[in-house]
């Protein structure tokens, strides 16, 4: 039964409670949370279509539908807001499929190593490469278990609260302060250090090293073991499910739960002002003058810049906020490259990586390494990490019949190069022209063509996007970043956004920051939403 929340006296009763501005994951699990306990919302998305990172369209050729952006979903089917709304969005048609296999590396010294849900088929297969590995992944896989519900805790709650305290207080007790001062430890290990002293053979390392870079880091930095290590133990419980139909199909059940409950969503309404009132924020200005007001909160799925910026900019806020937005860092940026195939692809290195939902090209954790620090260095890499999406093995229907879509990301890019690693590229000025992005996609292109048999016959269309398309898409995504942000440990997990900053209230009163560049960061999980909905509930009903 939802709990409408009282409307209290003196109110403006054409107002909403609460405003969301923006519309990716975070967004719109906060706004379907809310909606769903009676609490009236509206989310604001200037964009003429809803999702920030999550969207489908038919980019290549009719019938084939490509996720354009972000492609996986198992930070959400393991989430706690996919535990409250599954039924409901299953209800309004999403549904997940996932495949036994879950990845593979095809690595350039002619050795693939793969990984599948079953323990006992990955340690058969790292036992392959080397005497003894599978012993050491399933040592190394039962240690982290002993601190994962530690691990998980500090990436769901809020850093500062009560439940986050009491798992602390639970922390010490189950492992001893011994333990715990060693988990605090591993916190800062960087993916190298855990990959180098945990195993003896190269594959390991190739196998689970590129997966680093999903969670904005790279294999050197510090926090990237044990981000690495909770990767690899998502991937074993859930794999790689993907909604049936395209990732779109995620954004519309949310959507609808909202509309289901009495909320709107509204897009190609572009907010220009948050609006604050005796030091709280009262709702929303949109750049056409109309406002929206907020009776309980406004929540706000954007970067700290554009925050405070821009839409804070006529605010009361402390200065000492306000420098802490403007020190906050992007990090590297990302490449999109989308294939429409005739036919399933060939891989010669190994026919198993036909049916594996994703595969990187890498020369392993080395090459991962150096591609990062090119990067880094403002540099096109001359061996980037390739992340190869194969959707069609979990959903076919991507793809007419006997076609094949493949999903091409890469995560080690400047944002403005100055160089081309492989001395082969010219960047000109470091802007992203069309020229320069499809010069670099012809690069990927070629690697492709070396590991699939007969891949320029099978290529029907190819469209790419560059930093500069991806900047332009989402303004959440500045230079290219698709993870909103720099994941350094300085402004990452309980510093995120920035140390000052940290957490999701703002020094305005019901105002709220979620979205990848607050506490946990990036992926779609969409925590920051749930764990804001729930705070808004929280004092919606005191105040009842």
């Amino acid at each position: 039964m939802s709990l409408r929340v009282a409307v209290p006296a003196g109110a403006d009763p054409d107002a909403t409670d609460v405003a969301v501005v923006g519309s990716g994951i975070n967004a719109l699990v906060c706004g379907a949370l809310l909606a769903r306990a009676g609490v009236g919302v509206v989310v604001l998305e200037q964009s003429d279509v809803l999702g920030g990172a999550i969207r489908s369209a038919e980019l290549t050729l009719p019938g084939f539908t490509h996720d354009v952006f972000s492609a996986w979903h198992p930070l959400f089917v393991a989430s706690r807001a996919y535990a409250t709304l599954g039924g409901d969005l299953a209800r309004h048609g999403l549904r997940y499929e996932t495949a036994h296999a879950v990845t593979a590396t095809a690595a350039t010294d002619g050795a693939a190593v793969v990984m599948t849900r079953s323990r006992d088929e990955t340690v058969a297969e790292l036992e392959r490469h080397g005497l003894g590995e599978g012993a050491r992944f399933v040592a190394d896989r039962e240690s982290f278990d002993t601190v994962a519900p530690w691990v998980m805790g500090l990436l769901a709650d809020e850093v500062v609260s009560k439940t986050t305290l009491r798992s602390v207080v639970s922390g010490v007790r189950h492992l001893g302060r011994r333990g715990v001062r060693s988990l605090a430890g591993s916190l800062a290990e960087s993916a190298r250090t855990w990959l180098d002293s945990t195993y003896r053979t190269p594959a390991p390392g190739a196998l689970f090293a590129p997966w680093v870079l999903h969670t904005g880091l790279g294999p050197d930095a510090a926090g990237s073991g044990v981000m690495g290590r909770a990767i690899v133990a998502l991937l074993e419980t859930v794999g790689l499910p993907v909604p049936v139909g395209g990732g779109a199909r995620l954004v519309d059940a949310l959507r609808d739960v909202i509309e289901e409950h009495g909320g709107t969503c509204r897009t190609g309404t572009d907010v220009d002002r948050v609006l604050v009132r005796g030091g709280r924020a009262t709702g929303v200005r949109l750049v056409t003058g109309d406002v929206v007001g907020a009776r309980r909160a406004v929540v706000c799925s954007v970067t700290p810049p554009a925050l405070y910026d821009r839409l804070l900019a006529d605010a009361p806020v402390p200065d000492w906020a306000r420098r802490a937005a403007q020190r906050f860092r992007f990090g590297r940026a990302g490449m999109q490259i989308h294939y429409a195939l005739s036919g399933r692809p060939r891989w010669h290195l190994d026919e198993r990586l036909s049916s594996i939902p994703l595969v990187h090209l890498t020369s392993g954790l080395s090459g991962v390494s150096k591609a990062v620090g090119e990067a880094e260095r403002g540099l096109l890499p001359d061996e980037a990490t390739i992340v190869c999406g194969q959707p069609c093995v979990v959903d076919p229907s991507r793809a007419p019949d006997g076609a094949w879509i493949l999903w091409i990301q890469l995560q080690e890019l400047p944002a403005t190069p100055r160089g081309d690693a492989g001395g082969a590229i010219d960047v000109g000025d470091g802007t992203w022209t069309d020229a320069l992005r499809e010069r670099y996609a012809d690069r990927i292109h070629d690697r492709l063509s070396l590991q699939i048999d007969g891949f320029d016959a099978l290529v029907q269309s190819r469209v790419a996007l560059s930093p500069a398309d991806i900047a332009r898409a989402n303004p959440n995504l500045v230079g290219g970043d698709i993870y909103s942000g720099a994941c350094d440990l300085d402004q990452n997990l309980m510093f995120r956004p920035r140390p000052e900053l940290s957490g999701h209230r703002t020094p305005v009163r019901d105002l709220y920051q979620i979205g990848a560049s607050t506490h946990p960061g990036p992926g779609l999980g969409g925590v920051s939403g749930t764990l804001v909905a729930r705070q808004v509930l929280r004092r919606s009903h005191r105040a009842s």
